[in-house]
């Protein structure tokens, strides 16, 4: 019996190569192990707000810092100064131009800070059904759907490039969408933990929940 040439490759590389022709790892997996391997994170983001109509309505950019577990910021620099800071068990958001702070606690925060999914806080299959949702603009998307119904959003997406975070998207319950691009990732550096801490400046309100 003749073996075709494409089965003869096949066999050659399975003997020889084994590791090049595994398959690459779901999304869903790469993106467990990319929690599970990463400690700390620093990127510059662009994030972008969305109606319910798809029309961009307001567009923002800064650096994010990631430390695990628990620590996070937010900074954003253009077109408005404003911070996103976990510290002590609480998250801080800080608008500059309002002089005023709102302080909530981290596990009442969910549906407003999708950082909360990478810092190590909660259990993403606990809370979470996760689901491949193959590639988009050079990324690899996972779904995240909620299990808990008062979570105040529909679901959250995260992409991943080459196995490290490169975007998400949060969609709320009123229509609304957020997308968060992130370039210049760099994992597990180190971050100093001035970083992650928050006082407000004399003069500012401060509202907490």
């Amino acid at each position: 019996m003749m073996i075709s040439n494409s089965i003869k490759v096949s066999v050659f590389l399975a003997v020889f190569f084994p590791s090049q022709i595994h398959a690459e790892p779901l999304p869903v997996e790469q993106l467990k192990s990319f929690l599970a391997t990463t400690k700390s994170l620093t990127a510059d983001f662009k994030q972008v707000t969305l109606n319910e109509n798809n029309q961009p309505v307001e567009s923002s950019e800064g650096l994010f810092y990631l430390s695990r577990p628990g620590q996070f910021r937010w900074s954003y620099k253009t077109p408005y100064v404003q911070e996103i800071v976990s510290a002590k068990g609480k998250i801080y958001f800080y608008d500059a131009d309002l002089e005023q702070v709102t302080i909530k606690k981290m596990d009442d925060s969910l549906g407003a800070t999708p950082a909360l999914l990478l810092s190590g806080e909660i259990d993403l299959d606990e809370n979470f059904t996760l689901q491949d949702q193959g590639v988009d603009e050079d990324l690899q998307w996972v779904k995240l759907s909620p299990k808990n119904e008062e979570s105040g959003f529909n679901y959250i997406l995260i992409g991943l490039n080459d196995g490290a975070i490169g975007g998400m998207e949060l969609s709320d319950n009123f229509g609304q969408l957020t997308r968060i691009y992130f370039s210049n990732v760099k994992t597990n550096s180190k971050i100093e933990k001035e970083i992650f801490e928050f006082t407000a400046d004399e003069g500012v309100d401060v509202f907490e929940n």
